[in-house]
């Protein structure tokens, strides 16, 4: 499941967290289709924009390549209604992954997971952040503008890091707190990682 809202579009290195997300879709996907189990692929904002149907068919992950090829970043976000929709497409037992950034509601976000743990499935979330939105290393006078309509700033970054920092920290050990106690597993990328990497520390932990 695949966030394609607009925050995702954000990217201070050489991918955006959409195209690095995007990736990671296609690598799970190979990943699964080569154990020859099924997968689909859905991209939302505020509504499910693009649905791959789960198949395990030899020519399925261009089907999905293709898919998402083709997509780009925008739109809000309503997370609960969008997990409410994909849980109730999901006719058997499945492992969810969702690839978001998680600027959304928390409750919202919190609400949909439990429900898919709710009916039987287990959820993995990989939580996709650029390296300054974890480290906020801007200086000089500059001009933020939010997206999502989160509006417009200018400020020195440098005498907002600290609290920046402090409210990043809050809102990832938040997160990390919630998915252990609602039986979730979870994982933070940046879009720096190497994707080996990032896909093997994903792997190890499910084997463990």
């Amino acid at each position: 499941v695949l966030d394609g809202s607009e925050s995702m579009q954000f990217g201070s290195g050489a991918m955006s967290k959409f195209a690095y997300a995007q990736t990671v879709a296609a690598a799970i996907s190979m990943l699964v289709l080569k154990q020859h189990d099924s997968v689909g692929v859905s991209l939302f904002d505020s509504a499910i924009r693009s649905q791959i149907p789960a198949s395990s068919r030899n020519n399925h992950l261009q089907t999905i390549l293709n898919g998402l090829q083709v997509q780009t970043a925008g739109g809000k976000t309503d997370i609960l209604g969008v997990l409410r929709r994909v849980s109730e497409s999901l006719n058997r037992r499945s492992i969810v992954i969702l690839l978001s950034d998680l600027f959304c509601p928390r409750e919202d976000l919190f609400k949909g997971l439990q429900m898919m743990r709710q009916r039987g499935h287990e959820v993995i979330t990989l939580h996709v952040l650029d390296d300054e939105e974890l480290e906020f290393r801007y200086s000089g006078t500059m001009r933020f503008e939010g997206l999502e309509d989160a509006g417009k700033l200018t400020c020195d970054p440098a005498a907002l890091r600290t609290g920046y920092l402090a409210a990043m920290e809050k809102f990832l050990d938040a997160v990390r707190r919630r998915c252990a106690g609602s039986g979730i597993d979870y994982k933070m990328i940046r879009t720096s990682d190497n994707l080996d990497a990032a896909l093997a520390q994903v792997l190890i932990r499910r084997m463990k």
